[in-house]
């Protein structure tokens, strides 16, 4: 069975932002607005926060369906599971999602500052301060032969990659610049040493990147 390390539906600006400066408990994705950065997603009928039956078919829609495929883990880095930083004032805050989390699966938050394990719906939240290598032996157990996915932020991903342990990638690169935030490249050919890389552009004007092994 395959046990990939994958990158899926990331987006970034098109001057290669992850998310702006300023993240706040108001602003997840600090100056940059979430509804430009992300709105392909958010336009596909198989957005999972879609409340009618709409949506757009085709390319976008195929890799807004592809998120979930063959996953059974996600690690994420502190700063996408919360906007505070250092020490946990309390635990409380359980995440931006509600009462039920998109993952469905274990989730590995990468941080400095642990905390225990909880449980929303069918998601269960642990918290880890090991490094890449030892935190994806965590997720591959607790993922029982499926795939892990790798969910950012940009730093967390650079991560990843600069210890050479993502297989694949999907980054959406977005028709808009941030001019300043997290970095995840300067360019996508930094990654043309490792990587094959196919450009496929969208009707909608992101132009999906699909990176793989050499």
């Amino acid at each position: 069975m395959s046990r990939l390390l994958r990158v899926q539906n990331f987006t970034v600006s098109l001057d290669g932002f992850g998310a702006g400066e300023g993240q706040a408990l108001e602003r997840p994705f600090g100056h940059a607005d979430p509804r430009e950065l992300m709105s392909w997603a958010g336009a596909t009928a198989s957005w999972p926060n879609r409340t009618d039956s709409g949506g757009s078919r085709g390319l976008d829609d195929y890799f807004a369906r592809d998120f979930a495929n063959n996953i059974g883990a996600e690690i994420m880095g502190r700063n996408k599971f919360s906007p505070q930083r250092g020490p946990w004032e309390n635990h409380d805050w359980q995440g931006w999602w509600g009462e039920e989390p998109p993952f469905h699966t274990p989730v590995f938050v990468m941080t400095h500052h642990l905390r225990p394990s909880f449980t929303l719906s069918d998601t269960t939240f642990h918290f880890t301060d090991g490094d890449p290598a030892a935190v994806l032996e965590q997720a591959r157990e607790a993922a029982q032969g499926k795939d892990v996915r790798l969910g950012g932020g940009a730093t967390t991903i650079r991560e990843f990659l600069d210890a050479d342990l993502v297989d694949t990638m999907h980054v959406a690169v977005s028709p808009v610049e941030l001019g300043s935030g997290v970095r995840l490249w300067d360019s996508p050919d930094e990654l043309r040493d490792r990587f094959h890389l196919e450009i496929v552009p969208s009707p909608s004007g992101v132009t999906h990147h699909l990176f793989w092994r050499k």
